[in-house]
């Protein structure tokens, strides 16, 4: 048996929407202790690894451990039609195979939509070491990765033990965002050495905008044209965590 309860449909409908702007159809590992997800997108850029302990449900009933595959946009198109304080059940029909979705508030709708064939992959976590960890203000990150985006279609971070710089340069126009260390935007900076790598702004621009709609404050951690890794505080103890991969530059 497994089933789910949120109070508040927002808080269900952003960390969907953070899941689709990777991936279609999401394996999500159901067990006792909540939900999790660790998938890439299709041209295995980007990865995103999801953790929901039980604790962040008003309700949380999983009998044992499970797997279920489901079309994120078309949940969301369900999901999209619940008001931010109406509550939002999930539960899998075990006759059927169908997940039911029921929204009750000013008054009560009730939706199935199928289950999809289980990813039988294995996701690992990356095993990475990095020289630069950056806390910040999400809404400060998205301004800077608005600004390069006027500019270019990718972006240059760099980070010494003072500040963090993203350089955009474009055939016409370029752009320097600097960001101080101790400043409102950046909260806090550690670097053990100077770093730099360049990211696609298309995946940058989508992970921090719906990011942004469930935590306030992300971590970034960064080594010299390595991955970067963008964890964003959630919760109750919940993980949302992406992995980007650089864009290697030829001279």
């Amino acid at each position: 048996m497994f089933k789910l309860k949120v109070a508040d449909a927002k808080l269900l409908r952003d960390m969907i929407t953070s899941i689709s702007i990777l991936v279609d159809e999401a394996t999500f590992k159901l067990d006792p202790e909540g939900l999790k997800l660790r998938a890439m997108d299709p041209s295995r850029v980007a990865m995103i690894d999801f953790d929901w302990p039980k604790s962040v449900f008003e309700e949380y009933v999983c009998d044992a451990p499970a797997k279920m595959c489901i079309n994120i946009t078309e949940l969301l198109k369900l999901l999209k039609r619940a008001g931010k304080d109406e509550v939002v059940e999930l539960s899998l029909d075990e006759k059927t195979g169908r997940l039911q979705v029921a929204i009750v508030g000013k008054y009560s709708r009730n939706f199935t939509m199928p289950t999809l064939e289980a990813s039988e992959e294995e996701v690992p976590t990356p095993k990475l070491s990095f020289n630069v960890k950056v806390k910040a203000t999400t809404e400060g990150l998205g301004q800077a990765i608005e600004d390069a985006q006027l500019v270019s279609d990718h972006v240059k971070l760099e980070a010494d033990q003072e500040k963090l710089v993203f350089n955009a340069a474009g055939d016409l126009m370029g752009a320097t965002i600097t960001i101080l260390k101790g400043s409102d935007t950046l909260l806090d900076l550690e670097a053990k050495e100077p770093s730099k790598a360049t990211f696609s702004l298309s995946y940058l621009t989508e992970i921090i905008k719906a990011a942004s709609a469930t935590s306030d404050i992300a971590t970034l951690e960064f080594s010299s044209d390595m991955p970067v890794k963008l964890d964003f505080q959630q919760i109750k103890g919940g993980k949302l965590t992406f992995y980007l991969a650089p864009r290697i530059e030829t001279d």
